[in-house]
């Protein structure tokens, strides 16, 4: 990717921020829980869809294993 693109994504990127902030800066808790559950769906949709296949080409049977520790190790850390 070029400066150009990077930048733009960049720039793109803090504007959404921007707007997300001032539009959703005094949401509910259960509002905020929701648009980070959904966030997180697309986000382990782009994983399983890319990264997984990929992973198991070289880790086989180990990659559940894998996955599963990485999530736990993810979850307890966010509970400090």
């Amino acid at each position: 990717m070029g400066f150009g693109l990077r930048s733009a994504i960049a720039i793109i990127t803090g504007l959404a921020a921007t707007i997300g902030y001032s539009v959703l800066g005094d949401a509910s808790g259960g509002t905020v829980a929701a648009i980070t559950a959904f966030a997180a769906g697309a986000i382990l949709a782009m994983i399983a869809d890319t990264m997984i296949p990929e992973a198991f080409e070289d880790a086989h049977l180990l990659i559940g294993l894998i996955t599963v520790v990485g999530f736990v190790s993810a979850f307890g850390l966010s509970q400090l």
